[in-house]
């Protein structure tokens, strides 16, 4: 297995698979590249003739795309042909935390992993090196090998794990140009020529001295520490804007002044409503449960004072919204500009709209949303997979909008979920005079310019200030 790669396979074509391939693809063009999935509906539009219509939204991926598509890059439902013409395999399914069970509401749910492994297991009749992709709980890599390796069609696995450390919105932007790429394997022979090949794919645009190997254990576990220590600092500043809220300080400006601390620095210091996404919440939880699993009580509660945290943060924001609008909002009108967790993206898992949406239909609230990437079939199902209230009722009390003018006209107040850039563009006198007034925004990103809107005659809330 010490010969170049030429032939790699995907299994998953959602936010972490479909750009990671894709930009492998566009480097690499001596690799065949395939992108399987079972989701017929997902693969047809990654093959879509216009990439614009790809099921992914990440600014540049489209032209990545167009770029390698039909050159080395294919997108298809035939999963087990993939995965028997392939040298070396990435799983890259999604690990959603569980719903049932042990470990319900924090352990991650293996399953799709397992399948996986058993569907490799079963096809290969070539030795194959295999790449968790998905965020995985450490030692996730053992069971995988497990089943691998006492399958008895003397074929030969190396497992390797490859974390992904891209933020969506810059993905495109963070594959390129990494920070770093890590590579966990074992520490023998065969584990260190399977690391040494996955090396030697990111080495064709990767500068070498970026590219970090590991045991498989230390890389699992970096993955959810990564994640834990991003998160950790946004509930920390989120604590600190509701202190600023009491005492007349500004969080932009506390951010500010300890984001100049060179041991500090600036990134992941702005106060919001809550970080969403599908991994920070889920791999806490993850670290969480693999604590309390070996008896660490305090590292447990210490861990999970970060997801306590991000939940009062969006509550009290709800609790703002309505506290603000005489401590009744029944049958009234909020509108929500954005959905996605963050800009520049339309993935809208954890998102804080949804959970404070959610808050503000148990008061009886309508809910108006636009968001420029988000589609009116995804903002209802998130809302139905909370099972608060039945789809119907969701789909009554809930107006989806392709315009914001139209989506603010008539609304008691608007609700700043999601930093979209364009959000800093409108003509808010525009919006302000076809509001109910006093006209209300709470500003859960702080992206607008408060003095501005209320010279205007908005009556502004801005988080920590």
């Amino acid at each position: 297995m010490n010969k170049a790669i030429t032939k790699i396979c995907c299994i998953g074509a959602g936010y972490v698979g479909g750009p990671t391939m894709a930009v492998i693809a566009q480097k690499c063009p001596h690799i065949k590249v395939t992108v399987v999935d079972l989701n017929q509906a997902r693969i047809d539009a990654w093959n879509d003739p216009n990439t614009e219509n790809i099921p992914v939204y990440e600014p540049g991926l489209a032209e990545v795309v167009a770029e390698a598509r039909g050159r080395n890059l294919f997108f298809s439902t035939q999963v087990d042909e993939a995965i028997a013409d392939a040298e070396m395999i990435f799983i890259s399914v999604n690990t959603p935390t569980k719903t049932y069970g042990t470990g319900k509401g924090m352990a991650a749910d293996l399953k799709y992993i397992e399948l996986c492994a058993r569907q490799i297991a079963r096809v290969s009749k070539t030795d194959k090196i295999v790449v968790e992709k998905s965020t995985l709980p450490v030692r996730t890599a053992e069971a995988v090998k497990s089943i691998l390796q006492n399958t008895g069609n003397n074929v030969q696995f190396q497992i390797l794990s490859n974390p992904e450390f891209l933020a969506e919105g810059t993905a495109v932007e963070d594959l390129h140009a990494p920070d770093r790429i890590l590579i966990g394997g074992d520490t023998t022979e065969e584990g260190q020529i399977a690391i040494q090949a996955l090396v030697d794919v990111y080495a064709n645009w990767v500068p070498k001295e970026r590219i970090l190997t590991t045991n498989l254990w230390s890389s699992e576990l970096s993955k959810l520490t990564a994640n834990a220590f991003l998160a950790q600092r946004v509930s920390s500043i989120n604590a600190l804007s509701e202190l600023c809220e009491h005492t007349g300080a500004d969080i932009s400006e506390v951010s500010r002044s300890i984001g100049t601390d060179s041991r500090i620095g600036p990134k992941f210091l702005n106060a919001s409503v809550g970080f969403g996404g599908s991994c920070f919440q889920k791999d806490i939880l993850n670290l969480v449960y693999i604590a309390r699993s070996y008896g660490l009580t305090q590292v447990a509660d210490y861990w999970e004072q970060v997801i306590i945290m991000n939940d009062h943060q969006k509550r009290r924001f709800a609790t703002k919204i309505v506290k603000t609008l005489y401590n009744t909002i029944s049958g009234k009108k909020i509108a929500f500009l954005g959905w996605a967790f963050k800009k520049d993206t339309n993935d809208t898992r954890e998102s804080a709209a949804i959970y404070v949406a959610d808050d503000l239909l148990n008061e009886q609230a309508t809910i108006a949303v636009y968001d420029p990437k988000v589609a009116e079939d995804q903002i209802l199902g998130d809302l139905n997979y909370l099972e608060t209230r039945k789809a119907e009722k969701n789909a009554e009390l809930v107006d989806v909008y392709e315009d914001a003018y139209a989506c603010c006209k008539g609304a008691h107040a608007i609700a700043v979920m999601t930093e979209w850039d364009e959000f800093k563009t409108y003509d808010w006198q525009r919006i302000y005079d076809n509001m109910i007034k006093p006209a209300f925004l709470f500003d859960g990103r702080n992206v607008v310019n408060k003095k501005a809107l209320t010279e205007i005659g908005f009556k502004v809330y801005s988080i920590g200030k």
